[in-house]
Protein backbone atom coordinates (compact mmCIF):
# COMPACT_ATOMS: atom_id res chain seq x y z
CA UNK A 1 0.00 0.00 0.00
CA UNK A 2 2.81 2.40 0.95
CA UNK A 3 4.73 1.50 -2.21
CA UNK A 4 1.62 2.19 -4.32
CA UNK A 5 1.07 5.51 -2.53
CA UNK A 6 4.67 6.65 -3.12
CA UNK A 7 4.53 5.64 -6.80
CA UNK A 8 1.53 7.91 -7.39
CA UNK A 9 3.11 10.96 -5.75
CA UNK A 10 4.85 13.70 -7.68
CA UNK A 11 8.63 14.07 -7.31
CA UNK A 12 8.23 17.06 -4.96
CA UNK A 13 5.73 15.20 -2.76
CA UNK A 14 7.96 12.12 -2.76
CA UNK A 15 10.89 14.28 -1.69
CA UNK A 16 8.88 15.92 1.13
CA UNK A 17 7.36 12.59 2.22
CA UNK A 18 10.74 10.84 2.40
CA UNK A 19 12.19 13.78 4.35
CA UNK A 20 9.21 13.65 6.72
CA UNK A 21 9.78 9.92 7.31
CA UNK A 22 13.49 10.51 7.98
CA UNK A 23 12.67 13.44 10.27
CA UNK A 24 10.22 11.24 12.20
CA UNK A 25 12.77 8.43 12.59
CA UNK A 26 15.52 10.86 13.63
CA UNK A 27 13.05 12.54 16.02
CA UNK A 28 12.28 9.20 17.70
CA UNK A 29 15.97 8.41 18.11
CA UNK A 30 16.56 11.93 19.44
CA UNK A 31 13.72 11.51 21.93
CA UNK A 32 15.19 8.22 23.13
CA UNK A 33 18.64 9.83 23.33
CA UNK A 34 17.38 12.75 25.43
CA UNK A 35 15.42 10.34 27.59
CA UNK A 36 18.60 8.41 28.37
CA UNK A 37 20.92 11.40 28.79
CA UNK A 38 19.54 12.47 32.18
CA UNK A 39 19.69 8.98 33.77
CA UNK A 40 23.26 8.55 32.54
CA UNK A 41 24.37 11.91 33.94
CA UNK A 42 22.55 11.18 37.23
CA UNK A 43 24.19 7.75 37.37
CA UNK A 44 27.60 9.36 36.99
CA UNK A 45 27.02 11.77 39.87
CA UNK A 46 25.37 9.04 41.93
CA UNK A 47 28.47 6.85 41.50
CA UNK A 48 30.57 9.68 42.91
CA UNK A 49 28.20 10.05 45.86
CA UNK A 50 28.31 6.32 46.57
CA UNK A 51 32.10 6.36 46.48
CA UNK A 52 32.21 9.25 49.01
CA UNK A 53 29.58 7.55 51.20
CA UNK A 54 31.48 4.25 51.25
CA UNK A 55 34.76 6.02 52.08
CA UNK A 56 33.05 8.00 54.84
CA UNK A 57 31.46 4.85 56.34
CA UNK A 58 34.85 3.10 56.26
CA UNK A 59 36.41 6.03 58.13
CA UNK A 60 33.53 6.09 60.67
CA UNK A 61 33.94 2.41 61.41
CA UNK A 62 37.74 2.53 61.40
CA UNK A 63 37.79 5.52 63.83
CA UNK A 64 34.97 3.95 65.89
CA UNK A 65 32.92 7.16 65.71
CA UNK A 66 29.67 6.94 67.66
CA UNK A 67 26.53 8.02 65.85
CA UNK A 68 25.78 10.76 68.31
CA UNK A 69 25.72 14.47 67.73
CA UNK A 70 28.98 15.31 69.55
CA UNK A 71 31.12 12.62 67.90
CA UNK A 72 29.76 13.30 64.43
CA UNK A 73 30.52 17.01 64.89
CA UNK A 74 34.12 16.24 65.78
CA UNK A 75 34.36 13.86 62.79
CA UNK A 76 33.03 16.53 60.40
CA UNK A 77 35.61 19.06 61.58
CA UNK A 78 38.43 16.61 61.39
CA UNK A 79 37.47 15.49 57.85
CA UNK A 80 35.78 18.68 56.59
CA UNK A 81 38.06 18.92 53.54
CA UNK A 82 36.67 15.61 52.24
CA UNK A 83 33.27 17.27 51.69
CA UNK A 84 34.33 20.60 50.18
CA UNK A 85 33.17 19.65 46.65
CA UNK A 86 29.77 18.49 47.88
CA UNK A 87 26.86 20.81 48.60
CA UNK A 88 25.61 19.05 51.71
CA UNK A 89 26.29 15.90 53.74
CA UNK A 90 23.81 14.85 56.45
CA UNK A 91 24.08 12.26 59.22
CA UNK A 92 21.07 10.64 60.89
CA UNK A 93 20.95 8.19 63.76
CA UNK A 94 18.91 5.01 63.53
CA UNK A 95 15.86 6.92 64.82
CA UNK A 96 16.12 9.37 61.89
CA UNK A 97 17.30 12.26 64.07
CA UNK A 98 19.64 14.73 62.36
CA UNK A 99 22.97 14.53 64.17
CA UNK A 100 25.34 16.12 61.61
CA UNK A 101 25.13 18.60 58.73
CA UNK A 102 27.95 20.11 56.68
CA UNK A 103 25.82 23.23 56.26
CA UNK A 104 26.81 24.19 59.84
CA UNK A 105 30.43 24.15 58.73
CA UNK A 106 29.68 26.28 55.70
CA UNK A 107 27.80 28.82 57.78
CA UNK A 108 30.74 29.32 60.12
CA UNK A 109 33.69 30.85 58.21
CA UNK A 110 35.94 30.26 61.21
CA UNK A 111 36.07 26.55 60.40
CA UNK A 112 38.37 27.29 57.46
CA UNK A 113 40.22 30.33 58.89
CA UNK A 114 41.35 29.20 62.39
CA UNK A 115 43.32 26.35 63.76
CA UNK A 116 41.43 23.10 63.99
CA UNK A 117 41.70 22.65 67.77
CA UNK A 118 40.52 26.22 68.47
CA UNK A 119 37.51 25.87 66.17
CA UNK A 120 36.55 22.53 67.63
CA UNK A 121 36.81 23.99 71.16
CA UNK A 122 34.72 27.03 70.33
CA UNK A 123 32.05 25.02 68.56
CA UNK A 124 31.80 22.57 71.41
CA UNK A 125 31.30 25.48 73.83
CA UNK A 126 28.44 26.88 71.73
CA UNK A 127 25.87 24.16 72.42
CA UNK A 128 23.58 26.56 74.15
CA UNK A 129 23.69 29.20 71.44
CA UNK A 130 23.59 26.98 68.37
CA UNK A 131 21.43 23.87 68.20
CA UNK A 132 22.22 21.73 65.16
CA UNK A 133 19.41 19.34 66.04
CA UNK A 134 16.82 22.01 65.32
CA UNK A 135 16.78 20.86 61.69
CA UNK A 136 15.69 17.34 62.32
CA UNK A 137 12.93 17.55 59.69
CA UNK A 138 14.54 18.43 56.31
CA UNK A 139 11.93 19.33 53.67
CA UNK A 140 12.74 18.32 50.09
CA UNK A 141 9.46 18.61 48.21
CA UNK A 142 8.25 21.52 46.10
CA UNK A 143 5.24 22.02 48.29
CA UNK A 144 7.01 21.02 51.53
CA UNK A 145 4.87 17.87 51.80
CA UNK A 146 7.72 15.35 51.40
CA UNK A 147 10.67 15.32 53.83
CA UNK A 148 14.01 13.57 53.82
CA UNK A 149 12.82 11.82 56.98
CA UNK A 150 9.92 10.31 55.00
CA UNK A 151 12.35 9.10 52.33
CA UNK A 152 14.62 7.58 54.97
CA UNK A 153 11.65 5.94 56.69
CA UNK A 154 10.48 4.36 53.46
CA UNK A 155 14.05 3.39 52.58
CA UNK A 156 14.50 1.63 55.96
CA UNK A 157 11.32 -0.40 55.35
CA UNK A 158 11.98 -1.24 51.70
CA UNK A 159 13.66 -4.27 50.15
CA UNK A 160 16.45 -1.95 48.90
CA UNK A 161 17.58 -1.33 52.46
CA UNK A 162 21.39 -1.63 52.59
CA UNK A 163 21.80 -0.54 48.95
CA UNK A 164 22.58 3.10 48.08
CA UNK A 165 19.44 4.92 46.91
CA UNK A 166 19.45 8.05 44.73
CA UNK A 167 16.50 10.39 44.09
CA UNK A 168 16.06 13.81 42.47
CA UNK A 169 13.99 16.94 43.06
CA UNK A 170 13.27 19.19 40.08
CA UNK A 171 12.18 22.62 41.27
CA UNK A 172 11.63 25.88 39.38
CA UNK A 173 15.29 26.90 39.21
CA UNK A 174 17.01 24.10 41.07
CA UNK A 175 17.71 20.45 40.28
CA UNK A 176 18.76 18.49 43.34
CA UNK A 177 20.38 15.04 43.50
CA UNK A 178 20.41 13.13 46.81
CA UNK A 179 21.95 9.74 47.64
CA UNK A 180 21.28 7.92 50.93
CA UNK A 181 22.69 4.76 52.53
CA UNK A 182 22.47 3.19 55.92
CA UNK A 183 25.53 2.64 58.12
CA UNK A 184 26.02 -0.88 59.52
CA UNK A 185 28.33 -1.83 62.39
CA UNK A 186 28.61 -5.38 63.70
CA UNK A 187 25.48 -6.36 61.71
CA UNK A 188 23.40 -3.59 63.27
CA UNK A 189 22.09 -0.43 61.61
CA UNK A 190 23.47 2.55 63.51
CA UNK A 191 22.32 5.39 61.28
CA UNK A 192 22.06 6.91 57.84
CA UNK A 193 24.29 9.03 55.63
CA UNK A 194 22.89 11.34 52.90
CA UNK A 195 24.68 13.42 50.28
CA UNK A 196 22.70 16.17 48.59
CA UNK A 197 24.10 18.08 45.61
CA UNK A 198 22.85 20.88 43.40
CA UNK A 199 22.83 19.23 39.95
CA UNK A 200 21.80 22.18 37.82
CA UNK A 201 24.64 21.31 35.44
CA UNK A 202 22.68 18.17 34.46
CA UNK A 203 19.62 20.24 33.69
CA UNK A 204 21.75 22.80 31.82
CA UNK A 205 23.41 20.04 29.75
CA UNK A 206 20.03 18.56 28.82
CA UNK A 207 18.56 21.99 28.01
CA UNK A 208 21.64 22.75 25.90
CA UNK A 209 21.21 19.50 23.96
CA UNK A 210 17.51 20.14 23.49
CA UNK A 211 18.22 23.68 22.29
CA UNK A 212 20.91 22.44 19.88
CA UNK A 213 18.60 19.76 18.49
CA UNK A 214 15.73 22.22 18.05
CA UNK A 215 18.00 24.75 16.33
CA UNK A 216 19.42 22.04 14.09
CA UNK A 217 15.93 20.74 13.23
CA UNK A 218 14.75 24.24 12.36
CA UNK A 219 17.87 24.88 10.24
CA UNK A 220 17.50 21.55 8.40
CA UNK A 221 13.78 22.22 7.90
CA UNK A 222 14.53 25.64 6.40
CA UNK A 223 17.20 24.11 4.14
CA UNK A 224 14.76 21.42 2.98
CA UNK A 225 12.07 24.03 2.26
CA UNK A 226 14.55 26.19 0.32
CA UNK A 227 15.78 23.13 -1.58
CA UNK A 228 12.17 22.08 -2.28
CA UNK A 229 11.42 25.56 -3.63
CA UNK A 230 14.52 25.50 -5.85
CA UNK A 231 13.77 21.93 -6.96
CA UNK A 232 10.19 22.84 -7.86
CA UNK A 233 10.98 26.24 -9.41
CA UNK A 234 14.01 25.37 -11.50
CA UNK A 235 13.63 21.65 -12.20
CA UNK A 236 10.18 20.16 -11.65
CA UNK A 237 8.19 23.02 -13.21
CA UNK A 238 10.28 22.99 -16.41
CA UNK A 239 9.90 19.20 -16.58
CA UNK A 240 6.11 19.63 -16.23
CA UNK A 241 6.21 22.13 -19.09
CA UNK A 242 8.10 19.60 -21.21
CA UNK A 243 5.57 16.88 -20.34
CA UNK A 244 2.73 19.28 -21.22
CA UNK A 245 4.51 20.09 -24.47
CA UNK A 246 4.80 16.40 -25.45
CA UNK A 247 1.13 15.77 -24.53
CA UNK A 248 0.06 18.71 -26.66
CA UNK A 249 2.01 17.31 -29.60
CA UNK A 250 0.69 13.80 -29.00
CA UNK A 251 -2.96 14.86 -28.70
CA UNK A 252 -2.63 17.32 -31.61
CA UNK A 253 -4.10 19.95 -29.32
CA UNK A 254 -4.55 23.46 -30.65
CA UNK A 255 -3.36 24.78 -27.30
CA UNK A 256 0.26 25.83 -27.67
CA UNK A 257 2.90 25.20 -25.03
CA UNK A 258 5.85 27.54 -25.33
CA UNK A 259 9.23 26.05 -24.39
CA UNK A 260 11.32 28.80 -25.95
CA UNK A 261 12.24 30.05 -22.47
CA UNK A 262 13.49 26.59 -21.50
CA UNK A 263 15.54 26.36 -24.71
CA UNK A 264 17.48 29.48 -23.67
CA UNK A 265 18.77 27.79 -20.50
CA UNK A 266 22.42 26.77 -20.56
CA UNK A 267 22.01 23.70 -18.36
CA UNK A 268 20.94 20.11 -19.01
CA UNK A 269 17.24 21.04 -19.09
CA UNK A 270 17.99 23.60 -21.78
CA UNK A 271 19.80 20.92 -23.81
CA UNK A 272 16.91 18.51 -23.22
CA UNK A 273 14.38 21.14 -24.33
CA UNK A 274 16.32 21.87 -27.50
CA UNK A 275 16.77 18.17 -28.19
CA UNK A 276 13.09 17.45 -27.56
CA UNK A 277 11.99 20.35 -29.75
CA UNK A 278 14.35 19.27 -32.54
CA UNK A 279 13.15 15.69 -32.26
CA UNK A 280 9.51 16.83 -32.35
CA UNK A 281 10.13 18.99 -35.42
CA UNK A 282 11.97 16.11 -37.09
CA UNK A 283 9.12 13.71 -36.32
CA UNK A 284 6.58 16.21 -37.60
CA UNK A 285 8.71 16.67 -40.69
CA UNK A 286 8.87 12.92 -41.24
CA UNK A 287 5.15 12.51 -40.66
CA UNK A 288 4.43 15.33 -43.09
CA UNK A 289 6.91 13.79 -45.52
CA UNK A 290 5.21 10.40 -45.23
CA UNK A 291 1.75 11.93 -45.64
CA UNK A 292 2.81 13.91 -48.72
CA UNK A 293 4.63 10.91 -50.13
CA UNK A 294 1.57 8.71 -49.64
CA UNK A 295 -0.64 11.33 -51.28
CA UNK A 296 1.73 11.61 -54.24
CA UNK A 297 1.94 7.83 -54.51
CA UNK A 298 -1.85 7.50 -54.56
CA UNK A 299 -2.00 10.20 -57.21
CA UNK A 300 0.65 8.46 -59.32
CA UNK A 301 -1.05 5.07 -58.98
CA UNK A 302 -4.44 6.52 -59.89
CA UNK A 303 -3.37 7.19 -63.50
CA UNK A 304 -2.25 3.63 -64.37
CA UNK A 305 -5.27 2.28 -62.48
CA UNK A 306 -7.58 4.42 -64.61
CA UNK A 307 -5.73 3.22 -67.70
CA UNK A 308 -6.06 -0.39 -66.50
CA UNK A 309 -9.77 0.03 -65.92
CA UNK A 310 -10.37 1.57 -69.34
CA UNK A 311 -8.25 -1.00 -71.15
CA UNK A 312 -9.93 -3.90 -69.36
CA UNK A 313 -13.42 -2.55 -70.19
CA UNK A 314 -12.52 -2.06 -73.87
CA UNK A 315 -10.86 -5.49 -73.98
CA UNK A 316 -14.14 -7.19 -73.14
CA UNK A 317 -15.89 -5.55 -76.14
CA UNK A 318 -13.02 -5.96 -78.67
CA UNK A 319 -12.88 -8.95 -81.00
CA UNK A 320 -10.04 -7.70 -83.23
CA UNK A 321 -6.93 -9.70 -82.34
CA UNK A 322 -4.54 -6.80 -83.03
CA UNK A 323 -6.53 -4.43 -80.84
CA UNK A 324 -6.68 -7.04 -78.08
CA UNK A 325 -2.89 -7.51 -78.19
CA UNK A 326 -2.44 -3.74 -78.05
CA UNK A 327 -4.77 -3.49 -75.03
CA UNK A 328 -3.02 -6.39 -73.30
CA UNK A 329 0.32 -4.62 -73.76
CA UNK A 330 -1.19 -1.49 -72.20
CA UNK A 331 -2.45 -3.57 -69.27
CA UNK A 332 0.97 -5.18 -68.82
CA UNK A 333 2.70 -1.78 -69.04
CA UNK A 334 0.40 -0.24 -66.41
CA UNK A 335 0.81 -3.19 -64.06
CA UNK A 336 4.58 -2.91 -64.34
CA UNK A 337 4.37 0.81 -63.70
CA UNK A 338 2.28 0.26 -60.54
CA UNK A 339 4.63 -2.51 -59.42
CA UNK A 340 7.66 -0.22 -59.94
CA UNK A 341 6.06 2.61 -57.97
CA UNK A 342 5.18 0.32 -55.06
CA UNK A 343 8.62 -1.34 -55.14
CA UNK A 344 10.46 2.00 -55.10
CA UNK A 345 8.19 3.36 -52.39
CA UNK A 346 8.76 0.24 -50.27
CA UNK A 347 12.52 0.63 -50.78
CA UNK A 348 12.39 4.25 -49.62
CA UNK A 349 10.58 3.22 -46.43
CA UNK A 350 13.16 0.50 -45.77
CA UNK A 351 15.97 2.99 -46.38
CA UNK A 352 14.46 5.47 -43.92
CA UNK A 353 14.23 2.78 -41.22
CA UNK A 354 17.81 1.70 -41.93
CA UNK A 355 19.03 5.31 -41.83
CA UNK A 356 17.70 5.73 -38.28
CA UNK A 357 19.92 2.82 -37.16
CA UNK A 358 23.08 3.62 -39.10
CA UNK A 359 25.85 5.77 -37.61
CA UNK A 360 27.72 8.54 -39.34
CA UNK A 361 31.52 8.22 -39.19
CA UNK A 362 34.61 9.65 -40.87
CA UNK A 363 35.12 8.02 -44.30
CA UNK A 364 37.23 8.54 -47.43
CA UNK A 365 34.90 8.80 -50.47
CA UNK A 366 37.60 8.06 -53.10
CA UNK A 367 37.70 4.24 -52.74
CA UNK A 368 33.88 4.13 -52.56
CA UNK A 369 33.49 6.06 -55.84
CA UNK A 370 36.18 3.99 -57.59
CA UNK A 371 34.44 0.78 -56.53
CA UNK A 372 31.05 1.93 -57.92
CA UNK A 373 32.70 3.16 -61.17
CA UNK A 374 34.41 -0.22 -61.68
CA UNK A 375 31.14 -2.10 -61.12
CA UNK A 376 29.23 0.06 -63.61
CA UNK A 377 32.04 -0.22 -66.19
CA UNK A 378 31.81 -4.01 -66.02
CA UNK A 379 28.08 -3.80 -66.73
CA UNK A 380 27.58 -0.98 -69.22
CA UNK A 381 30.88 -1.01 -71.17
CA UNK A 382 30.07 -4.41 -72.61
CA UNK A 383 26.32 -3.89 -72.74
CA UNK A 384 26.10 -0.43 -74.34
CA UNK A 385 29.69 0.61 -74.94
CA UNK A 386 29.45 3.39 -72.33
CA UNK A 387 32.77 4.15 -70.63
CA UNK A 388 32.75 5.57 -67.08
CA UNK A 389 35.96 7.29 -66.00
CA UNK A 390 37.14 8.58 -62.61
CA UNK A 391 39.11 11.86 -62.31
CA UNK A 392 40.38 13.66 -59.17
CA UNK A 393 42.50 16.73 -58.42
CA UNK A 394 45.35 14.69 -56.92
CA UNK A 395 44.64 15.72 -53.31
CA UNK A 396 45.06 12.06 -52.19
CA UNK A 397 42.37 11.92 -49.50
CA UNK A 398 38.75 13.11 -49.49
CA UNK A 399 37.31 12.64 -46.01
CA UNK A 400 33.72 13.43 -45.02
CA UNK A 401 31.41 12.47 -42.14
CA UNK A 402 28.97 10.01 -43.65
CA UNK A 403 27.50 6.52 -44.02
CA UNK A 404 29.53 4.43 -46.43
CA UNK A 405 26.74 2.42 -48.08
CA UNK A 406 24.63 5.60 -48.47
CA UNK A 407 27.46 7.41 -50.28
CA UNK A 408 27.69 4.34 -52.51
CA UNK A 409 23.92 4.55 -53.12
CA UNK A 410 24.18 8.25 -54.05
CA UNK A 411 26.93 7.61 -56.64
CA UNK A 412 25.11 4.56 -58.05
CA UNK A 413 21.79 6.45 -58.47
CA UNK A 414 23.52 9.40 -60.15
CA UNK A 415 25.40 7.10 -62.54
CA UNK A 416 22.21 5.19 -63.39
CA UNK A 417 20.47 8.49 -64.12
CA UNK A 418 23.39 9.69 -66.33
CA UNK A 419 23.61 6.36 -68.20
CA UNK A 420 19.85 6.29 -68.80
CA UNK A 421 20.08 9.65 -70.63
CA UNK A 422 23.31 8.75 -72.48
CA UNK A 423 23.35 7.23 -75.99
CA UNK A 424 25.41 4.11 -76.61
CA UNK A 425 29.20 4.38 -76.92
CA UNK A 426 29.38 7.65 -74.99
CA UNK A 427 31.37 8.66 -71.92
CA UNK A 428 30.34 9.43 -68.33
CA UNK A 429 32.89 11.18 -66.11
CA UNK A 430 33.01 11.20 -62.30
CA UNK A 431 35.12 14.06 -60.91
CA UNK A 432 36.20 14.49 -57.29
CA UNK A 433 37.86 17.64 -55.96
CA UNK A 434 38.45 19.75 -52.86
CA UNK A 435 37.04 23.25 -52.99
CA UNK A 436 36.94 26.23 -50.63
CA UNK A 437 36.57 25.72 -46.88
CA UNK A 438 37.74 22.11 -47.23
CA UNK A 439 34.55 20.94 -48.95
CA UNK A 440 34.41 17.84 -51.16
CA UNK A 441 32.67 18.15 -54.55
CA UNK A 442 31.60 15.16 -56.66
CA UNK A 443 30.49 15.88 -60.26
CA UNK A 444 28.78 13.46 -62.68
CA UNK A 445 28.99 14.53 -66.33
CA UNK A 446 27.29 12.76 -69.24
CA UNK A 447 27.03 13.29 -73.03
CA UNK A 448 23.27 13.02 -73.32
CA UNK A 449 20.63 15.56 -74.36
CA UNK A 450 20.99 17.65 -71.18
CA UNK A 451 18.13 19.11 -69.14
CA UNK A 452 15.22 20.78 -70.92
CA UNK A 453 13.71 22.19 -67.70
CA UNK A 454 14.18 25.87 -66.97
CA UNK A 455 13.74 25.22 -63.25
CA UNK A 456 16.34 22.58 -62.40
CA UNK A 457 14.83 21.97 -58.95
CA UNK A 458 11.93 20.13 -60.62
CA UNK A 459 14.05 17.10 -61.40
CA UNK A 460 14.53 16.40 -57.64
CA UNK A 461 10.80 16.26 -56.92
CA UNK A 462 9.12 12.94 -56.23
CA UNK A 463 7.70 11.05 -59.23
CA UNK A 464 9.02 13.69 -61.64
CA UNK A 465 10.21 12.21 -64.94
CA UNK A 466 10.61 13.96 -68.27
CA UNK A 467 11.08 10.93 -70.53
CA UNK A 468 8.35 10.87 -73.22
CA UNK A 469 10.07 8.03 -75.06
CA UNK A 470 10.44 5.92 -71.88
CA UNK A 471 7.19 6.79 -70.14
CA UNK A 472 6.35 4.40 -67.30
CA UNK A 473 9.78 2.80 -67.23
CA UNK A 474 11.02 5.01 -64.39
CA UNK A 475 9.26 5.86 -61.12
CA UNK A 476 10.77 9.35 -60.88
CA UNK A 477 12.10 8.67 -57.36
CA UNK A 478 15.80 8.16 -58.08
CA UNK A 479 16.97 11.79 -57.89
CA UNK A 480 14.59 12.51 -55.01
CA UNK A 481 16.21 9.69 -53.02
CA UNK A 482 19.66 11.11 -53.86
CA UNK A 483 18.62 14.58 -52.69
CA UNK A 484 17.34 13.21 -49.34
CA UNK A 485 20.54 11.21 -48.78
CA UNK A 486 22.74 14.22 -49.65
CA UNK A 487 20.81 16.42 -47.19
CA UNK A 488 21.19 13.71 -44.54
CA UNK A 489 24.96 14.22 -44.89
CA UNK A 490 24.51 18.03 -44.60
CA UNK A 491 25.40 18.38 -48.29
CA UNK A 492 23.88 20.07 -51.33
CA UNK A 493 23.08 18.88 -54.86
CA UNK A 494 22.82 21.02 -57.99
CA UNK A 495 21.89 20.20 -61.60
CA UNK A 496 22.95 22.09 -64.74
CA UNK A 497 23.80 21.62 -68.42
CA UNK A 498 27.41 21.32 -69.47
CA UNK A 499 28.96 24.43 -71.05
CA UNK A 500 31.85 22.74 -72.87
CA UNK A 501 29.64 20.35 -74.81
CA UNK A 502 26.19 18.80 -74.95
CA UNK A 503 25.20 16.91 -71.83
CA UNK A 504 24.11 17.25 -68.21
CA UNK A 505 26.07 17.80 -65.01
CA UNK A 506 25.07 16.93 -61.43
CA UNK A 507 27.23 18.31 -58.59
CA UNK A 508 27.13 17.06 -55.01
CA UNK A 509 29.00 19.00 -52.32
CA UNK A 510 29.76 17.57 -48.85
CA UNK A 511 31.39 19.36 -45.90
CA UNK A 512 34.88 17.94 -45.37
CA UNK A 513 36.42 16.88 -42.06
Amino acid sequence: MLNYLIKNLSILKKFLFINFVFFTIIGLFTFLYLKNVQPNLIKKKSSNHIEVINNTIDNLIRLDVKFVEEDIRRFLFSTRFLFQNLDRVLFFDNKLNLIGDTDTLDLDPRSFSKRLDMVELEILNEKKTKEITEKKNIDIGKDNTVSLNDILFNYAASKNFGIPFTFTQDEFNKFKLTTIKNVMRDGENIGFLAISENANDIKAAIDERKSFIIRTAIAVGIVILIFSFVLNRYFLKPIKNLVSYTKTIKDKNTKTTNIEGLKLRNDELGLLSNSLDDMTLELQKRISHAENFSTDLVHEIRNPLASLKSASEILQDTNDINERIKLINILSHDVQRIERLITDYSQILKDEVALSKEKIKKINVEPIIKSVVDDFNNIYQLKRGIEISYVDDKKKEYFINGIENRIEQIIANLLENAISFSPNNKKVVVQVSKIEEDKIKISILDEGQGFKEKDMNKIFKRFYSNRPDKFGQHSGLGLNIVKNLVELHSGTIKASNRVDQKGAKLEVTFPGC
